[in-house]
């Protein structure tokens, strides 16, 4: 069982994207056109919120064997995902550890899915929201934008490539942002095509180095070998279009020519637009998910920089120790209400294809990490971690005309579904209703006026 402890804190009332060459990224076809065109805005997506915590007994799954993963291996070309995220590939040096560790396992032929380089994300973000105010003629010297361009080119000299690999894709991203300078805004559209330049940059060169050790690679960007996604930009939604596009461009690809694929985590692109857009922070970890599925491998591997998941925070409490095993839904409840080692959608395609999803570190390779699979034994452990959410929003809604009323929290809840807003917990009374909700989704002062004139009448 999962137990989640919140302790809120009371908040008081108190145009298009810039233009780029036919050549770009963005104004290129996608690979997957005809696929998008069969997929309904009312289509089912990945997303799945709301708290249920249950107990579920029986074994964890136990990793097959050598003669399994052969016959897995001739079915489907590939054996495992393993996703490394931006700690584990921060630096040539990381890089390096990477690779080796990759080629530790000979036996497996994996999916590799990477995340940007370090803190390539949000030095990203920092130089789109500079670039709004500086002007065109100083886009090119916002100081971020030179951060990422050292990095990606001392590492593509320390591991000894060529600086073509990502010299293009720096120098569309400095026109980009002249662009965003130009139009003085940077759209959620712009937004999502600015930081995709991370992952896009981080997998070349990994892929390059792979080729450069006699380990054949091919590498892919997520928003064109099928990841179909909505339109929702920063936080789009995975289509089940998505599903058989991915399996039809990997397995064809690996009987054509076969190579290890290094895939873009954390992007897709958007079914109606066409555009590219992101799955949220952490979605590199529901790329991985849902490559798994696609392919129906043995197992998921994602590797952090922390020991699994944890009893709790180590930042809060430094005695924290890895949880071994964990439910899906113990998993998906604990990253959604806090915890960082997950996200929260990436549980559902692991859960429905029925793959474990082992959570390990890239810097401490011998740790048993997490296995999260459907069951597990609770004969040792019921409590497996706490987690804490600081700065939440609750909002308290007294009125007598509850007494003896059907119909009247439905009548509540309407408010919220008009708004977009998701409500964490609920807890009620006779007279009173009680809310938590999360400030990273945006509620405004409507939801008051609105909620207001619900009980007036």
């Amino acid at each position: 069982m999962a137990v989640v402890l919140r302790f809120p804190g009371v908040a008081r009332d108190s145009p298009a994207a810039p233009s780029v060459g036919a050549g770009s990224r963005l104004g290129r076809e996608p690979y997957f056109a005809c696929a998008a065109a069969t997929a309904r805005p009312g289509g089912r997506c990945l997303r799945r919120r709301g708290l249920v915590v249950r107990c579920q007994s029986g074994a964890a799954v136990l990793k097959k064997g050598a003669a399994s993963v052969a016959a897995e291996k001739a079915a489907t070309g590939f054996t495992v995902v393993m996703k490394f995220g931006g700690s584990s590939v921060a630096s040539a040096e990381r890089m390096r550890e990477v690779a080796d560790l990759i080629l530790s396992f000979p036996e497996e032929t994996p999916v590799i899915v990477l995340s940007a380089m370090g803190k390539t994300t949000n030095n990203l973000l920092l130089a789109g929201e500079k670039a709004v105010s500086c002007g065109a003629s100083n886009a090119s010297e916002i100081p971020e934008l030179a951060v990422i361009k050292e990095l990606h080119i001392r590492t593509i000299d320390e591991l000894g490539l060529d600086r073509s690999i990502v010299s293009g894709l720096l120098d569309e991203l400095e026109q980009l942002l002249k662009g965003v300078a130009m139009m003085k805004e940077l759209t959620p559209r712009t937004r999502d095509y600015l930081v995709s330049f991370g992952e896009c940059m981080s997998t070349r060169i990994f892929a390059a180095y792979l080729n450069k050790l006699g380990k054949k690679a091919r590498q892919y960007d997520a928003f064109d070998i099928g990841f179909i996604t909505t339109d929702d930009f920063t936080n789009a939604d995975i289509l089940e279009a998505t599903y058989p596009s991915v399996a039809k461009r990997l397995q064809g690809d690996w009987i054509d020519d076969p190579a290890i694929p290094i895939v873009t985590g954390f992007l897709g692109k958007g079914w109606k637009s066409c555009a590219i857009t992101t799955l949220g922070r952490g979605g590199s970890d529901l790329t991985a998910t849902t490559i798994g599925k696609a392919l129906g491998l043995r197992e998921i591997q994602v590797w952090k920089d922390v020991d699994g998941v944890l009893t709790c925070d180590p930042n809060i409490y430094a005695n924290a120790i890895p949880v071994p095993y964990l439910t899906f839904e113990e998993a998906a409840e604990l990253a959604y209400f806090g915890a960082q080692v997950l996200h929260p959608q990436s549980m559902r395609p692991a859960r429905e294809g029925g793959i474990p999803v082992r959570v390990k570190n890239s810097y401490n390779r011998r740790a048993p990490g997490t296995v999260i699979t459907k069951t597990r034994d609770l004969s040792k452990s019921i409590l497996t971690s706490i987690v804490l959410k600081s700065n939440i929003t609750m909002l308290d809604i007294v009125s007598t005309r509850m007494l003896g009323q059907y119909g009247f929290l439905a009548k509540v809840f309407s408010i919220f579904e008009d708004l977009g807003i998701s409500v964490d917990c609920v807890a009620t009374s006779e007279v009173s209703i009680s809310l938590t909700l999360d400030p990273s989704k945006l509620w405004c002062r409507e939801l008051i006026q609105q909620a207001s004139g619900f009980l007036s009448h």
